[in-house]
């Protein structure tokens, strides 16, 4: 779990990562999506997407893309998964670059007391970010 915390993201840590990204949204016009709203509606999320960029779709071109953009479709497609990479380039020995596509799986990964740090690191870092984080496929946004 602390190596999850300290986990590195291009040069910083995750935590840092969305915070830092959080802090310049003004300034770059970004736009925030979760893996788990995805989950929850890949539709929706791809409309918000061609919404954010201007970009009108037919809906069998949003049908299109929303297949697309499956899980299963996306770790088999090269262009998205690290796990096709050589192995000079991807240390394959440290398992899946992408595992279940599962929302919740945490659950399954940490001890009780992993868990229980995580929420209190992730609470003391994000509390100020108003990005909602779904930890539950069953929560409601």
């Amino acid at each position: 779990m602390e190596r999850f915390l300290a986990g590195k993201v291009y040069g910083s840590l995750w935590l840092d990562h969305v915070g830092g990204w959080y802090s310049h949204k003004d300034d770059f016009n970004i736009l925030f999506l979760t893996y788990e709203e995805m989950k929850k509606d890949l539709r929706s999320c791809v409309l918000k997407l061609c919404n954010f960029l201007g970009k009108r779709l037919t809906e069998k071109e949003v049908d299109a893309v929303v297949d697309q953009a499956t899980f299963n479709k996306m770790k088999a497609d090269p262009r998205a998964n690290y796990e096709f990479l050589p192995p000079d380039l991807m240390d394959h020995s440290k398992g899946h670059f992408l595992r279940k596509g599962t929302v919740g799986d945490w659950k399954n990964m940490m001890t009780v007391t992993q868990s229980e740090r995580f929420d209190s690191v992730f609470k003391e870092r994000m509390e100020k970010l108003p990005i909602k984080f779904c930890w539950d496929i069953h929560e409601e946004s």
